[in-house]
């Protein structure tokens, strides 16, 4: 054997002091980038182009329906599905951003395409070509040509493509800065309420502003507005270039994945050793995917353990490992932490199937009541959505102040609410809205009769739209627990290396509902349609109310779910480093400072 030299040689003590000299730069340059300083550019970025896609969705329903004439069945499902293509395409970003191209490039690139997509639609609403006649009552309406609306969906599909960049990579970058960029974490517990309440803001101004000039303006302003907006935010964006922390890709996670599960089943039959310590670690294999700590092993899903059982032939001659009969503790648990947070990313589905159609449902219940603030102004169909921002905005801001405070005197918790439990409370809260909404179109139907309004679907029926103002803010008071506990959720307790897929399975889970959405109302439509349909185009002569308490129904069963997975669930144990060295290992939880052994439940 070789025996290591006492006395270090010059040449090993000036590659020292070289090593030494470059780490020391490093850290100065990390010490100059990351941190508060570079939240103006995120979060400016963030609200002109949330303020851009707001403006850009919220009223599509009243385009496609009074401008090219579509069925409401049709002009529904093709909102539903650009939404659900919309939701879809981050998984495929998420893993472009983790495995090479980084999550600034990802963001930039997105950003352009979803802008040519808002340019192409917003010329379109320009060329007379596209502007059809207005229906009457004696003419059957003309409705959009194939070629009218290939045009069209091909502008939809750009935005898509571009959300997938956006979308899993704005929110992890935002949080890398202050992970990174602030050692002690005091601000990265609030920076998800902060990116939301942000949201909320532009999300608000959306609402109002652009959806009044699509209405009372013209669609080429309505929609060029947005557009102008999605440029600026890119040019913000480009602007922190200098100050972003932009982390290593730590090369595609899918196929460190499908490589544990080979690795695995090639050894089902191998011995596996009774002392975990003893399968295989490799610290400088996993540099570049634990830069926060590697994870620790757990006892669960032990089959997948068996990837990291050393045997004779897992390496090569010249001693290079075979990462496909050879994985890593750390990858190991990598591929348990994804499988961990799978139920819950079901529960997103389930959430995002029942409500993916009630934001358009809710616009035609508004347009055929009486809209009138005052006697010369109108509040937009579209526009009834701010209630649902101001209550979110207020929740959130009250979150912090009131909410935290109050929930620590009962869970004796320094964040007052884990992530799951914040989840749990907004899927409570969410399934009052659908309850609030059956009854309001019970009593809107109810006066559409009285007034011998049902068959006149473009009648003003004389009850207040404010009537809707209970589901929109109670929706909103929900999502205020429910998105922001499941994006903090799923950032904690993903690897590190995959949090752009983490944020990805968020918006993957609401692609998934978002189609069964669809599959939904149009089971719905021709089941009922023989018997007594529920939503015919003359929704006075539907069943809306109905539809509402089945997705009260499906809300239901999707809490039961919820609770008994958040019971069964197993925090991450990550360890924790300082100056290179191991101080403890801990269970993390969404929040900063807050920790559970492995074997611990992480809802109690």
């Amino acid at each position: 054997m070789h025996k290591f030299l006492d006395t270090p040689s010059p040449l090993c003590l000036t590659m020292a002091e070289d090593s030494t000299k470059q780490e020391n730069k490093k850290k100065k340059k990390m010490n100059k980038q990351g941190g508060l300083k570079t939240m103006p550019f995120i979060l400016a970025n963030d609200i002109c182009d949330r303020f851009a896609m707001t403006g850009f969705n919220a009223n599509l329903i009243t385009y496609l329906t009074q401008e090219l004439h579509l069925p409401l069945v049709q002009a529904t499902n093709t909102l539903t599905v650009f939404k659900g293509t919309s939701d879809f395409t981050p998984i495929i970003g998420g893993l472009i951003a983790d495995s090479f191209a980084g999550r600034f490039w990802t963001i930039t690139v997105g950003t352009i395409i979803y802008e040519l997509g808002m340019i192409s639609l917003t010329v379109c609403s320009f060329l007379r070509m596209f502007r059809l006649p207005s229906c009457s009552k004696s003419q059957k309406c003309q409705r959009a040509s194939w070629w009218q609306l290939l045009v069209i969906y091909m502008s939809l599909l750009l935005t898509s493509i571009g959300s997938g960049g956006i979308r899993p990579c704005i929110v992890p970058f935002g949080a890398d800065q202050l992970e990174s960029g602030d050692p002690e974490n005091k601000w990265k517990g609030s920076f998800f309420n902060l990116y939301f309440f942000c949201m909320g803001v532009a999300t608000v101004t959306a609402h109002t502003v652009v959806v009044y000039i699509q209405d009372n303006v013209g669609w080429g302003w309505g929609l060029g507005v947005p557009t102008l907006s999605m440029f600026a935010s890119l040019l913000v964006f480009m602007v922190g270039y200098p100050l972003y922390i932009k982390l290593k890709p730590g090369g595609s996670p899918l196929k460190r994945l499908t490589q544990v599960v080979v690795a695995a089943i090639r050894k089902r039959n191998a011995s596996k050793p009774t002392d975990p310590s003893l399968l295989y670690t490799d610290k400088q294999l996993d540099a570049d995917i634990s830069t926060k700590g590697r994870l620790f092993h757990t006892s669960q899903l032990r089959f997948f353990d068996r990837a990291a059982i050393v045997t004779e032939s897992d390496k090569l001659q010249l001693g290079e490992l075979r990462l496909w009969r050879l994985s890593t503790v750390h990858r190991v648990e990598e591929l348990k932490c994804i499988i961990r947070v799978l139920p819950f990313w079901v529960v997103g589905i389930l959430l995002a199937a029942s409500a993916s159609n009630n934001h358009s449902f809710s616009i035609l219940q508004a347009r055929t009541m009486d809209r009138h603030i005052s006697s010369n102004f109108k509040i937009p169909p579209a526009s009834m959505s701010v209630f649902s921002d101001i209550a979110m905005l207020v929740t959130l801001a009250m979150y912090d102040r009131i909410f935290v405070p109050l929930a620590r005197r009962f869970t004796n918790k320094p964040s007052g609410f884990t992530s799951l439990q914040r989840i749990g409370i907004g899927l409570v809260i969410t399934l009052f809205c659908n309850v609030s909404a059956a009854l309001v179109e019970v009593k809107r139907k109810a006066a559409a009769a009285e007034n011998g309004l049902i068959d006149e679907p473009k009648a003003v029926i004389p009850i207040s739209v404010f009537w809707l103002v209970p589901q929109y803010a109670i929706h909103g008071i929900g999502d205020a627990f429910m998105q922001v506990g499941q994006m903090e959720f799923l950032y904690d307790q993903a690897p590190e290396s995959m949090r752009s897929v983490a944020a990805a399975l968020y918006w993957l889970a609401i692609s998934i509902g978002s189609y069964l959405g669809t599959v939904l109302v149009s089971l719905v439509s021709r089941i009922t349609e023989k018997s007594g349909e529920w939503l015919p185009d003359n929704i006075n002569k539907g069943k809306l109310d109905y539809y509402y308490w089945l997705v009260v129904g499906l809300q239901v069963v999707n809490v039961m779910y919820f609770l008994v997975c958040a019971m069964l669930h197993t925090l991450k144990p990550l360890e924790v480093m300082e100056d290179n060295q191991i101080l403890k290992a801990e269970g993390r939880e969404s929040e900063v400072g807050e920790g559970r052994e492995s074997n611990g439940t992480s809802f109690a």
